[in-house]
């Protein structure tokens, strides 16, 4: 998948005992709100930076095997999301309010399921190395993928 310069890169990551690629694929239109983010830069990121079309890695994460599972892209703009206000929701935020939410969601729509690629095929890429998913301590479910990292897992690392 050639880089396109009006599109940016997404990694986001989903527990898959939450949200498995094989979910969202499953979904109507293979599209799903991208729900429970509590982190104000991944939010931001969401906010200020997501656009509809743009290109996320989708990435397995907290399981036995982590990787990318799947390509997916951003379907919607954002819009408050609603799990905040649930007191039954594990994502429910008291200090929220309806009148000023402070968290968001976005639709992503799945494309394809991969072959999982795990973090040390990643790592052992040197072309991957400032790639913000492998820098020690980047823990943030939403992160940029630049044009040229996009371009070497979707057309190179990816292949069938």
């Amino acid at each position: 998948m050639t880089p396109s310069p009006a599109v940016s890169y997404w990694l986001m990551k989903s527990e898959p005992q939450e949200c498995s690629i094989d979910d969202v694929l499953a979904a109507p239109d293979a599209t799903v709100p991208w729900t429970g983010v509590r982190n104000y830069q991944a939010r931001n990121f969401m906010r200020d930076g997501m656009r509809i079309g743009d290109g996320v890695l989708f990435y397995h994460s907290s399981c036995p095997q982590p990787g990318i599972a799947g390509i997916a892209e951003v379907a919607s703009t954002t819009r408050p999301d609603p799990t905040q206000f649930d007191p039954k929701s594990p994502y429910f935020d008291a200090k929220s309010k309806p009148e000023a939410p402070r968290w968001l969601l976005l639709d992503v729509k799945a494309l394809r399921k991969t072959r999982l690629l795990g973090l040390p095929e990643l790592r052992a890429n040197p072309a991957l190395a400032e790639m913000t998913l492998l820098q020690r301590g980047s823990r943030l479910s939403i992160t940029p993928v630049s044009a040229e990292h996009w371009q070497l897992i979707t057309e190179k690392l990816l292949k069938n």
